[in-house]
């Protein structure tokens, strides 16, 4: 039997102003083991820890109890403290009375009793808790970051510049995401490839960096300092050593009709393309869906006027397969789609276009140069409409139901840029709410207002409704007026909601993090450990945890990597015990556990085994300790009942259930 010490925390009011501490440290002396109860105001405090570690000391005791918060906030300091105190830091056990009682009861008789059957379930299990010691890991002293946008750049440099090597992995043939296709930044309207350029030249001068493009993270495998990472170099049919970026194949490609995703599909490029002039690297890749010498053999006249001869039809994908300790996701995001948007008549329209769109329209190195000017004739318009929440803030299936966060400040720039390019456009912008949280924004929208006369109507538009003569019709409404507007537009500017990108669920999926319902990466704590995933070694950055503008992206950029170089810096990392287990006498070799374990930490082996005195030889399930996360699938798995979790085994449940029924 165990002596075992129970301690009560108050935690201030959050416990006690619904839960009889009182009470509950007398029922706890009443359970077998226990030889000492005792309540404190702030059990996580350095007085609260010192009366663990002293009680621990001068009643010898061999387990403990402690009735608080959350284990993932204090389960780690109440170890530390019996550690301390010479107990076994696994031989220490959290009864959640705070978010699983006082935080959800209002009657104090109610939540009391659920906080005495709660540490009535501790004391059960650390009755039959043994000592547990930890093991050790190498650590691979190099990180890989997915995404190459401005998130992804600033987290490589940040890690590259403490003595790193970092990879970059980027689908696309160019690091610079998202941020590459803006033209002016909020709240400075400073141009936006001058901020990024210089950090894109920088990532691919820097020693420490190397940049995977055009490529995509095929597998990963492993744990915490030691991943294994399958890349997929895709074909560029180009030879990047050769290719001096001179762009003749694309002058000479005779394909010329294919949708320029750079720049929205608002323009043409050709099958073999650079996608923007700032391009990293300055190397132009072949579209081989598009290509005409790979869809007929014929044609090649790319590799005819090449004069590096760096075009190869001949090359293939390569798989490049590497070791890192840490891994950083930017994977950025994208608008939704408007398919389910037909009021605002997106498809019927081509003067109907998104925020995005507009962006490149009034940058000088897009489809038009720079002029705005409506897309079916060509025109400037005298009359704009902006719609805000366009798929944001939505009660329906059709949209999300979170803020985008941005479109409130990139309205307001695009209205201010074109009143002060074009003082004769008349703006209007129909809004829900005017969000403006970030230092200088809202001073930033107020002078949209009253310096550049932009009109804010709240109100929503119901519907746009293309007319013959080519102008727009929009119905809407203006709630403070209350009354309805028909107001006439030349072209009318959505902004669309954004979402994570597309490839973050097979991400996810491949490093075992975890996901939102609306497909953001989930942080470890929202406010404790928010660029942390739940899975060790993995880390966030960017719009992949949730939307942000780019000071808030690079700062969490910034936070990713000092995390991530936190990690790297150690040698050695201590492995969790609380592992699987398998019992070779039991275990029928049957692969259901290896099956379905996510981390690949079962495997089977011929191993001697002396069942009732008769050695023979079975095939049993083997665990690698290093890779076991203690997620407990195999044991609930396993037929026989052969796995079992080390600090949570079969029996430790069992009693914690009989503990509650009692």
């Amino acid at each position: 039997m165990q002596r075992i010490g129970v301690f009560v925390c108050h935690c201030g009011t959050n416990i006690a102003a619904t839960v009889d501490v009182k009470k509950v440290v007398e029922m706890a002396k009443m359970e077998p083991g226990v030889v000492h109860a005792e309540d404190y105001q702030y059990m996580c405090s350095e007085a609260g820890q010192s009366k663990i570690i002293n009680a621990i000391k001068e009643k010898h005791l061999t387990g403990v109890v402690v009735c608080s918060c959350s284990p993932r906030m204090h389960e780690a300091t109440f170890r530390k403290a019996a550690e301390k105190a010479g107990l076994n830091p696994y031989m220490v056990e959290i009864a959640n009375i705070r978010e699983h009682c006082s935080w959800i009861h209002k009657d104090m008789e109610e939540a009391t009793k659920k906080a005495v059957i709660l540490a009535r379930a501790a004391i059960a299990k650390v009755n039959l808790d043994a000592p547990l010691q930890p093991g050790e890991s190498q650590v691979t002293k190099r990180a890989l970051v997915i995404g190459g946008g401005i998130a992804g750049i600033q987290s490589a440099l940040d890690i590259a510049d403490a003595g790193y090597e970092v990879d970059i992995v980027e689908k696309l043939p160019s690091i610079g995401g998202r941020m590459s296709q803006l033209d002016k930044t909020f709240p400075t309207l400073d141009c936006s490839a001058c901020i990024l350029t210089p950090k894109m030249v920088e990532a691919a001068a820097h020693e420490k960096i190397n940049i995977y493009t055009y490529s995509e993270v095929e597998k990963v495998s492993g744990f915490v300092g030691d991943f294994t990472v399958d890349i997929r170099k895709k074909a560029r049919s180009v030879d990047m050593s050769k290719c001096t970026g001179c762009g003749v194949c694309s002058q000479k490609c005779p394909s010329k009709k294919i949708p320029n995703e750079f720049n929205r599909g608002l323009n043409n490029r050709s099958a073999i393309y650079i996608p923007f002039a700032q391009a990293i690297p300055n190397v132009p890749v072949i579209d081989r869906e598009n290509c005409i010498k790979f869809k007929t053999g014929k044609c090649g006249a790319c590799a005819k006027n090449c004069a590096a001869g760096a075009i190869d039809y001949e090359q293939q994908d390569e798989i490049v397969t590497k070791k890192y300790g840490a891994i950083v996701v930017a994977t950025g995001f994208d608008v939704i789609k408007l398919d389910q948007y037909d009021e605002y008549a997106y498809s019927q329209s081509k003067d109907v276009i998104t925020s995005l769109e507009l962006e490149r329209l009034m940058n000088a190195a897009g489809p038009t140069k720079g002029h705005l000017e409506r897309l079916s004739d060509g025109k400037a318009p005298k009359n704009i409409v902006f719609v805000q929440c366009v798929g944001s803030r939505c009660s329906d299936n059709r949209g999300k139901s979170y803020c985008s966060k941005i479109c409130c400040m990139y309205t307001a720039k695009h209205a201010m840029l074109i009143r002060d390019k074009y003082p004769d456009t008349n703006v209007t912008v129909f809004y829900i709410d005017v969000r403006t949280p970030g230092k200088n924004f809202d001073e930033f929208y107020r002078r949209a207002v009253e310096e550049y006369g932009v009109n804010y109507i709240k109100g929503q538009v119901g519907k746009v409704i293309p007319q013959p003569d080519g102008t727009l019709m929009v119905q809407a409404s203006d709630l403070l007026d209350n009354k309805q507007i028909l107001m006439e537009a030349d072209m009318v500017v959505l902004a669309a909601a954004i979402e994570p990108n597309k490839d973050v669920r097979k991400i996810a999926t491949m490093l075992t993090a975890s996901i939102d319902t609306n497909n953001f990466l989930t942080e470890a704590h929202a406010k404790l450990r928010p660029v942390e995933s739940p899975t060790a070694g993995i880390f966030l950055s960017g719009v992949c945890q949730g939307p942000k503008d780019i000071p808030e992206t690079v700062a969490q950029a910034g936070a990713a990597a000092v995390k991530a170089i936190g990690l790297l810096a150690k040698d050695k990392l201590t492995t969790n015990p609380c592992t699987a287990k398998a019992d070779p006498l039991a275990c029928n070799g049957c692969s259901q556990c290896m099956n379905v374990c996510p981390y690949g930490a079962i495997s089977y082996e011929d191993v001697q085994v002396n069942d009732h005195g008769v050695r023979e030889t079975r095939r049993v399930a083997v665990v690698n300790n290093a890779l076991c996360q203690g997620c407990g699938a195999c044991t609930v798995t396993c037929p026989s009942g052969a796995m079992d979790l080390q600090g949570f085994s079969n029996r430790q449940i069992i009693a914690e259930v009989d503990a509650i029924c009692r």
